[in-house]
């Protein structure tokens, strides 16, 4: 019996792509790095800050240093306008939340909170797992176990709704069912967009 629901955030509940790219060109503009190329700009949506960094940084610990520095400093609030949420975002997970409790699981950090607050989606998650919670990031499956325990939720009763094969091979290594949305995943659970996420939610279980 499916219990709970959780979600990805960047590419699931919003598209973060042009505001991902900002915040991550204005930390490296701070430390005298290059623009994004577009393998990075790729990878920066589903990729924790940290990850980013290290593969902009190739194993530089002094440059991965001064992105951090740079990163906490940086106010999130002008990048979190750029965001760009899935229609009627908040309606549409109180109506899921009517039937199974509602997770987040990503990969952000201490950009979390403020997320939550800017979307008004305070009211909806029963449980939020990050990196922010010092467990290893994606594909790992740390942050999906760890809602779990919060939720106290089997693998069995829980799903996954993530966009990338990072989502999937965590989703996978925590044994709970998995459903891709978009077209950067491929998986026999795949949707196009959260709308068809009900229904789909009712053939599998």
């Amino acid at each position: 019996m499916l219990e709970l629901v959780i979600f990805d955030a960047d590419g699931v509940l919003f598209d973060s792509t042009e505001s991902n790219v900002a915040y991550y060109n204005a930390i490296f503009a701070r430390v005298g790095e290059p623009l994004m190329n577009p393998a990075e700009e790729r990878a920066a949506i589903f990729m924790s800050a940290m990850q980013v960094f290290e593969l902009r940084a190739a194993g530089d610990t002094q440059r991965i240093a001064r992105m951090r520095a740079a990163a906490r400093e940086m106010d999130p609030a002008p990048f979190l306008k750029m965001l760009r949420p899935f229609p009627g975002l908040h309606s549409f997970l109180m109506a899921i939340k009517r039937n199974y409790r509602i997770g987040l699981a990503t990969n952000r950090s201490t950009t979390v909170p403020a997320i939550i607050d800017y979307l008004r989606l305070n009211d909806v998650f029963d449980v939020v797992a990050s990196v922010r919670d010092k467990v290893r990031p994606k594909p790992a499956p740390d942050i999906l176990e760890l809602c779990l325990r919060r939720a106290s939720v089997l693998p069995t009763d829980a799903v996954y709704v993530g966009d990338s094969e990072t989502d999937r091979i965590a989703s996978q290594a925590a044994r709970i069912r998995f459903v891709g949305v978009g077209s950067r995943v491929n998986h026999e659970n795949r949707i196009a967009g959260l709308d068809e996420l009900p229904t789909l939610l009712s053939r599998m279980f």
